[in-house]
């Protein structure tokens, strides 16, 4: 199949298209470093001609709500009115779990925008929500780290493997169009503060962690509203295996 990639050069995004590559598929890289943006259009038409199936791992980070609903909103409907044009038959939207449960995050407020108009799109389409990644907690970490000081909240998550998201990815936009998926975690839960002093600990980065909540990610986050919901896709990587090659 030719399949495009949207958000070619990210963390799912590249992992994506080296297992679609190596069963054989014909990828299309969508990227504006490659010479295609979503948020104008410009290089769109051409990049999907020919093109069956696109995924959309794209991702933006902000902190102000309208900002990032309406950069995701722009990209998903130049995204979704090319492959209308190109006669793409499958749409693949990677979104996140429990996305419908947290109002406050601007980033869940985009990606729920996604979802409203891939559902309502012309393109037939299936909706795959994950939980956080294993490298999630010390990116959470980052964010606030200053003086050898980090701030983190104290959630409750089932974090998958990256590489477990590409992998299905590229299984499902290989069928047929499913609308919104099983939700996919990985194969046990953690406490993010643990995950990120471990991971920072395997990557020989020293820093102290300070569990609080913040307005990024608030107290709403807590207890198992990040955790999937029954009949979850559960992926085989845990975060003890995926720590070890760190």
């Amino acid at each position: 199949m030719r399949i495009a990639v949207a958000g070619a050069t990210g963390n799912i995004g590249a992992r994506t298209i080296a297992v679609l590559e190596q069963a054989g598929h014909e990828v299309v890289r969508i990227s504006r470093s490659l010479g295609v943006d979503l948020s104008t259009g410009d290089g769109l038409d051409a990049a999907l001609i020919g093109v069956e199936a696109v995924i959309d791992a794209t991702s933006y980070t902000a902190a102000d709500r309208d900002d990032v609903v309406a950069y995701l909103g722009t990209t998903t409907r130049h995204l979704l009115a090319a492959g209308e044009r190109a006669g793409v038959r499958h749409h693949v939207l990677l979104s996140i779990v429990g996305v419908d449960r947290i109002e406050g995050n601007a980033h869940y407020a985009g990606k729920r925008e996604q979802e409203r108009l891939v559902a309502e799109g012309p393109v037939p389409w299936t909706i795959v929500p994950a939980t956080q990644f294993h490298d999630f907690a010390a990116a959470v970490a980052s964010w606030t780290e200053q003086d050898g000081v980090a701030a983190i909240p104290p959630l409750l998550v089932q974090p998958i493997a990256p590489a477990d998201v590409a992998d299905i990815l590229a299984e499902i936009a290989t069928g047929a169009p499913q609308g919104r998926y099983r939700d996919v975690a990985g194969p046990e839960t953690q406490d993010l503060v643990d995950m990120a002093r471990r991971t920072n600990d395997a990557r020989g980065h020293t820093v102290k962690l300070v569990p609080t909540w913040s307005s990024l990610l608030g107290s709403e986050m807590a207890g198992d509203v990040l955790l999937p919901g029954e009949g979850a896709r559960i992926a085989p990587t845990t975060f003890d295996e995926w720590l070890a090659k760190q």
